[in-house]
């Protein structure tokens, strides 16, 4: 073969091997972040809060590097706020509503996934609500909580 021929060959087969480790990559197994999560948050409006989310994947609309997941924050003294949320690597964006539609207290929260020093999953959502109390935002921070077995 003509050395010519080599730096084309080469190319092509270079070209080859990304385009199949970027495929196998992008169709690997998402990590799934259902679980309950206990919360600690900061509301520019209410102040400091706790609560609980829970998280569950829906695999009949996930695909590939992108999963949906139904959402919902539980409140002391404020209510449920179900939602849901898009997931694509290790960030999710969250619609949620409270259950109560009077005070007008809904908004989008943008959440980023890691390990805590524990090792544990956790996540730390910025939200906004465009209408709660003429506009409101807030940061709280979710850490997984262990699944509990029970008996049969």
């Amino acid at each position: 073969m003509p050395p010519a021929l080599y730096r084309p060959i080469l190319l092509a087969l270079a070209t080859l091997f990304l385009s199949a480790t970027a495929e196998a990559r992008n169709s690997a197994k998402p990590i799934d972040y259902s679980g309950v999560y206990a919360c600690k948050g900061e509301d520019a409006q209410e102040g400091p809060y706790t609560g609980t989310v829970t998280l569950q994947r829906v695999p009949a609309h996930s695909r590939s590097s992108y999963s949906a997941y139904t959402f919902t924050l539980e409140v002391p003294g404020y209510g449920a706020y179900p939602g849901h949320g898009v997931l694509q690597g290790r960030h999710m964006a969250i619609y949620f509503a409270n259950t109560d539609p009077t005070p007008r207290d809904f908004g989008t929260g943008l959440a980023t996934f890691n390990r805590n020093r524990a090792g544990r999953v956790s996540f730390t959502k910025f939200y906004y609500q465009p209408e709660f109390k003429g506009g409101n935002h807030g940061l709280e921070t979710c850490v997984r909580q262990p699944v509990v077995a029970t008996s049969p």
